[in-house]
């Protein structure tokens, strides 16, 4: 039994975050400026794109990329059965209809084939979820579209370092949204990322960022002389603060390192737990790199004697924190409700749903925070 709770996705935050912070504080530009273009600028980089737009959180780049899309009221957007709300609110908030595909049973991935049962004359884009870190068949999905003359946006949010063919995830459809909150592979507390090889499109979401305005404040009240903004859209408030690529700018720095200490975790359970009657991640596919985000197992209760929600009771009593990703969106009485979802469409996404928790996968884990979580699921399960 541990003395102290293991929080589940706790971020590793290093003295350069906290000087590059406390440097915006004593020069008191806290908001949009020279921080957030330098994120920019290396996130792009890393990326191997042209182009990068800073924002508040990913589902504000979610949904600027369904606006910058010209995505309309009516209009509808394929996504999986199986992500997180944002990915679905996104698509309701740019006024266009969340239709919903399953998923393969073995990478969690939205299934190409189900895609393309629900295309419709009405479909404009398909929004995928590189799930967990785990790259989404692109290259079927890129065919499908261009069959169909449907644009693409990836939902990276589990997938900042995660390749298909040796192309990093993003840069593959139109979009690349990308999330950098507190639980995330690299964190700035809350923000996002857009990025895109099409500058246009990028100016119009750095315009839809902040309010419509053609100059932001760095640009008006900068020692290079106001100048003056006007606004040529109705648009929102999701720029992000200098305060949080303060963050970003360091936690970039050592994504390959963090990565690798998430690797080291993923193989370590994989070992521990290949003769528990639980279900562990699929293995890696050939020619992908997976960014090893969540660490998902499945409890079955015809296989193990106990159900996921004891289970997760009998985790919180040994002190490991354990999360779930997530309840399938049919499942939600709102979607539910409005879009008239069925579970029995969704078998796989319903299923996994209902089975399914993560375990701690931070860089922050010590050896021995790794051998806790071990013990306590194999003292469960014995």
């Amino acid at each position: 039994m541990r003395n102290t709770f293991l929080v589940f996705g706790q971020p590793l935050i290093e003295q350069a975050e906290i000087d590059e912070f406390l440097d915006s504080v004593r020069k008191s530009w806290l908001g949009t400026g020279e921080k957030v273009a330098q994120f920019e600028h290396d996130f792009a980089a890393y990326k191997k794109v042209n182009y990068a737009a800073a924002v508040n959180s990913c589902t504000a780049a979610l949904h600027l990329s369904c606006l910058a899309l010209d995505i309309h009221r009516g209009d509808e957007i394929i996504t999986t059965a199986m992500t997180f709300c944002a990915t679905v609110n996104a698509i309701i908030h740019a006024g266009a209809v969340p239709v919903l595909a399953d998923i393969k049973p073995e990478t969690l991935n939205i299934d190409v084939e189900e895609i393309r049962k629900k295309i419709t004359p009405k479909t404009k884009a398909i929004l995928v979820v590189h799930f967990a870190g785990r790259p989404c068949n692109m290259d079927a999905i890129m065919q499908l579209a261009r069959q169909h003359h449907l644009y693409v946006i990836e939902d990276c949010a589990h997938a900042i370092e995660s390749e298909y063919h040796q192309q990093p995830v993003g840069t593959i459809g139109d979009f690349g949204c990308f999330s950098f909150y507190a639980t995330k592979n690299i964190t700035t507390g809350e923000g996002g990322m857009v990025i895109s090889n099409n500058e246009a499109l990028i100016a119009r979401i750095k315009t839809l960022a902040l309010h419509g305005l053609t100059q932001d404040a760095w640009s008006r009240f900068s020692d290079a002389g106001y100048k003056h903004y006007f606004v040529v859209e109705a648009g929102f408030k999701y720029n992000m603060m200098d305060l949080q690529a303060a963050f970003g700018i360091h936690q970039l720095k050592r994504i390959k390192l963090y990565h690798e200490k998430r690797q080291h975790i993923w193989n370590t359970y994989q070992t521990a737990f290949k003769t528990l009657p639980i279900t562990t991640p699929y293995p890696d596919e050939p020619h992908t790199k997976n960014a090893y985000h969540l660490y998902t197992i499945r409890i079955d209760k015809n296989l193990c004697g106990i159900s996921r929600e004891d289970f997760l009771n009998e985790m919180q009593s040994r002190n490991i924190g354990c999360g779930v990703h997530y309840v399938a969106i049919p499942q939600h009485p709102y979607y539910r409700d409005t879009y008239h979802y069925l579970e029995s469409d969704y078998p796989h996404a319903i299923k996994y749903g209902l089975e399914t928790i993560s375990l701690p996968i931070s860089p922050k884990l010590s050896d021995e925070d790794v051998q806790d979580v071990i013990d306590a699921l194999q003292d469960i399960l014995k």
